[in-house]
């Protein structure tokens, strides 16, 4: 069975990955938040590995389906910062490096199975196809979280990466920006939709992805 083009076993598989890189990118938001001095997230319950206080339903089912999506905003009240432009850039930034070191991680374990694997290649039956699942797995929890990082460097509302750069603007043009979030994000919709924008965001994503393998192919025995 096929769902938008998706193999139904794959959207099983895709399913607890998205609530993993999700859940985990907006509690980094929250905690650093915390510790450059803004109580809100954590006065509010956000910083829970609970998925149900984070998903947004639309950007969860756009990460499921399209591999690129957003989650609720943690709150962030930036009158508890001492630097506000600074730390709210830095509060934005924790989400995506989240992904990218969970992604990261992702890539040091899937070099370490396989290389195991190369040594001791005679799983059969059920073992191999435990083996493949958990090959299968690994791989899009990688992928899914390199591509939650990217699409969240966007510079564009309501994306950390508009918090990050729209900073750096000056107050009056910075709020004139975010005041067409929504639309902005109805555009962004339409262009995931359409293919317009998955396809280079795809390219950056296989780049990164190869760049880590290259990077853990470095360490001695994990190189393939």
């Amino acid at each position: 069975m096929n769902i938008f083009g998706i193999d139904l076993i794959e959207i099983l598989i895709r399913v607890p990955v998205v609530l993993i890189c999700l859940v985990v990118h907006e509690v980094a938001h929250g905690y650093m938040a915390m510790k450059l001095g803004d109580p809100t997230a954590r006065n509010l319950g956000r910083l829970t590995l609970n998925p149900l206080k984070h998903l947004d339903p639309i950007g969860a089912i756009c990460m499921l389906f399209f591999r690129f999506g957003w989650a609720k905003p943690v709150p962030i009240n930036s009158r508890y910062f001492r630097k506000p432009r600074r730390d709210m850039a830095l509060t934005a930034l924790a989400g995506p490096v989240s992904n990218f070191i969970m992604a990261f991680f992702g890539v040091f374990i899937t070099s370490v199975s396989i290389a195991i694997w190369y040594r001791n290649p005679v799983i059969e039956g059920f073992g191999y196809n435990l083996w493949t699942a958990w090959l299968i797995f690994i791989e899009t929890f990688i992928l899914m979280n390199i591509s939650l990082g990217v699409f969240n460097m966007i510079p564009v509302p309501p994306l950390d990466g508009s918090r990050i750069f729209l900073t750096f603007l000056p107050a009056r043009y910075y709020f004139g920006i975010m005041k067409y979030e929504r639309y902005i994000m109805l555009g962004m919709l339409v262009l995931l939709y359409t293919g317009l924008l998955t396809g280079p965001l795809s390219t950056i994503v296989t780049f990164i992805f190869n760049g880590m393998f290259d990077i853990v192919g470095l360490i001695p025995g994990l190189g393939f």
